[in-house]
């Protein structure tokens, strides 16, 4: 392999590397690192992975396995590659051919790449393809002798309902990538998710760590449908690569006709001095070009679901409006249940989107956005529109919903809309688009809790078929915004299903989790500081009257970690309760800025257990010459004080329950801990 082209998006070098038969494979590296790179006996692999229905099955004891690594992707040769702006085209064809076009792009101030490949067919015959790559990079790690045995980790990011973000992380020992002694045999750690649910098991996310070299390797894919990662070795380098599931992983195919095109979704693909936790702000550069209010301060919200718990009423709503008052307020959100039908719960019957306006709403629905507005705040109104009830009348017209092998998929209590059809698209516009017009209504949630599973039918695969599919709903989603000029949109799943680049680029927020009172929230909203940006992640506090001054402090710090959304017994707080609110709501407004421009840097131990945590955390975020630290404890043993770097010469604000010392010298930031569960918020500046 000889070095073909280089180039220096921001702090990384690009590198292509081509062989003497004009196959052509890429790397990057921090470019602080470029002499330190060792002359290491190793094969990159190629620019893209493909596999077509026909072509020679993967060696090495992979066949079943993957799709990649095949004679297929081996057969693409370099044709062209040209930088345009600040992207590079490299464009491979193979014999028969199947050209592809690989495109990897940068922005100033972006710290990741985007990646994405357009597979066009140039010959006679249809193609079926069973895989093709977004992005695959090579080369990891080319700064540790050999095999680097015992100086590569791989980090990933697990995720479960109202348990979203565990950072897992072990060595490409334990994780099986340790080359075999010949390099015959191919070594891969596979993973991915299948169905509309993107990020229930894992985040479409992994790092590779060369912790001997001090630089870590990050990958990130935008997509709203099935999608797998995978992590590779057969000599002394590992190749990471993300992509839609191929055929044996989640039933995905797709035939391209002669002349015809079909693009990826985009990854994020970046390298940086640092572990996981640095590197992983690097790819949040990425989701930042994406905020559709990157300027605006982040809003103040209250959502009445812990209030009302699927039973709101105009009588109850405003009964909440009046206690909101001289809050400072943004947006108050009608959650799940204002369509209820009687003797019927409310995810019965959503789908035919009717107000109940008989007992619920006997003014009509506008009413009551009206007495929302009257009290200073904007309206907002919940939807799961993407799928139905089996009480609703839209459950019976099949020919609006996705079938797999001819039958209507039916989960129990959910059955799904096809947003490939413009008769669906028009059926939203009525029943969603005209209603939040008609009322009013400025911030819509975008709810969905369940999952379509493989696929649907389609003439390709049932997985085309929910790529198709979702991509519709991506469609929904920007009609939306089209429809209703200044619309907030929020992406919600379950909470934090749907937490991946694509969605969150047409959402202003997503709800973080549904851990709605749980001691874990903190943990949860920490952990998410490496996959969204905390600009997009609203966070609840749940307020009771019944709690304690220290639990409502404790509620009111975790939504620092994100955008403050209230919710819970706000017109039972007595006065000492509601003071902690304004006390909290006005810290928040002042370190708002910090919360949306920052970059997060992680302290503290916290146990396996989220449930039942122990341990103690700490976020420090910078941002210019602010910065914000957010210190909890947990149950278990905890340190008496914490000492956090803080690039501030004084405190501006602090926020407690108690007493607690807090204390800041040159450059060191103290904070006494007094007792399990209380919370510490401190914004500093230089």
């Amino acid at each position: 392999m000889k070095i073909y082209s280089e180039f220096y998006p921001g702090d990384m070098l690009l590198r292509y590397w081509t062989d003497d038969a004009g196959r052509i494979g890429m790397t990057l590296i921090p470019a602080v690192m470029k002499d330190r790179v060792l002359d290491k006996a190793y094969t990159p692999e190629p620019l893209v992975q493909l596999h077509a229905r026909g072509d020679h099955l993967p060696a090495g004891y992979g066949n079943g396995h993957t799709l990649a690594t095949t004679a297929a992707s081996a057969a693409q040769r370099l044709v062209s590659q040209q930088r345009e702006g600040n992207a590079v085209i490299t464009v491979t064809e193979d014999a028969a051919g199947r050209r592809i076009r690989h495109r990897a792009e940068w922005e100033p101030g972006l710290e990741a790449l985007l990646v994405s490949c357009v597979f066009e067919n140039r010959g006679s015959e249809p193609v079926t393809l069973d895989l093709l790559s977004s992005a695959n990079l090579s080369g990891i790690t080319p700064f540790t002798d050999g095999d680097a045995s015992g100086a590569l980790l791989l980090h990933r990011a697990a995720s479960m309902w109202s348990a979203e973000g565990r950072l897992k992380t072990e060595t490409v020992e334990e994780a099986m990538l340790e080359r075999s002694w010949t390099g015959h045999a191919l070594r891969l750690c596979k993973f991915g998710q299948v169905g509309s649910m993107p990020v229930r098991g894992w985040f479409p996310f992994a790092a590779l760590e060369d912790r001997k070299a001090g630089v870590t390797w990050a990958m990130q894919l935008a997509c709203p449908s099935s999608w797998q990662m995978e992590i590779r070795r057969k000599d002394d380098c590992l190749s990471m690569m993300a992509s839609l599931p191929d055929e044996d992983f989640g039933h995905w195919a797709k035939t391209v006709k002669p002349g015809e095109c079909f693009e990826t979704p985009a990854a994020f693909v970046t390298a940086g001095i640092g572990g996981v936790d640095r590197v992983s702000q690097r790819l949040l550069t990425a989701h930042r070009r994406n905020l559709p209010r990157p300027a605006e301060p982040l809003p103040v919200l209250c959502n009445e679901y812990c209030t009302t718990w699927g039973n709101p009423t105009h009588a109850n709503l405003e009964r909440l409006a009046e206690s909101l008052d001289g809050l400072g307020v943004d947006f108050l959100v009608i959650d799940a249940g204002w369509y209820r039908q009687p003797g019927m719960g409310w995810s019965d019957c959503g789908g035919d989107w009717i107000p109940e306006e008989k007992e619920m709403f006997p003014q009509g629905l506008k009413a009551t956005a009206d007495m929302i507005r009257a009290h200073g705040m904007k309206p907002g109104l919940w939807f799961e529109p993407e799928t139905c009830g089996g009480g609703s009348e839209l459950s019976h017209r099949k020919e609006l919903l996705l079938t797999r092998r001819g039958a209507v998929i039916d989960t129990d209590n959910r059955r799904f809309l096809d947003l490939r059809k413009e008769e669906t698209h028009a059926y939203l516009e009525e029943r969603v688009i005209s209603l939040l017009k008609r009322c009013g209504f400025e911030y819509i949630k975008v709810d969905y809790n369940d999952c379509i599973g493989v696929g649907c039918d389609d003439p390709d695969s049932l997985g085309e078929g929910l790529r198709q599919n979702m991509q519709g709903t991506l469609r929904f989603f920007r009609r939306l915004r089209e429809a209703v000029p200044g619309l907030y949109i929020e992406n919600c799943s379950s909470g934090g299903h749907r937490l991946e680049p694509s969605l969150m680029a047409v959402s202003d927020m997503a709800s973080f989790s549904d851990a709605h009172e749980c001691a874990e929230i903190p943990i949860i909203a920490a952990a998410l500081h490496r996959l969204i940006l905390p600009a997009q992640s609203q966070i609840w506090a749940v307020l009771q009257a019944k709690d304690s001054l220290r639990r409502i402090n404790y509620s009111l710090i975790n939504t620092f970690l994100g955008v403050l959304c209230l919710s819970g017994d706000l017109p039972g707080l007595n006065a000492e309760q509601r003071r902690k609110t304004e006390e909290g709501i006005a810290f928040y407004r002042e370190a708002r800025d910090v919360i949306r421009d920052g970059v997060s840097a992680f302290f503290g131990q916290v146990s396996a257990s989220w449930r039942h945590p122990e341990g103690w955390q700490a976020v420090v975020r910078k941002a210019g010459s602010r910065t914000l630290a957010v210190i909890h404890t947990f149950g278990g043993e905890h340190p008496d004080r914490v000492t956090l770097p803080a690039e501030a010469g004084r405190i501006c604000r602090v926020m407690c329950s108690e007493e607690n010392r807090v204390t800041l010298e040159q450059g060191q930031l103290t904070v006494e801990l007094k007792a399990p569960f209380e919370a510490v918020a401190v914004l500093m500046e230089e």
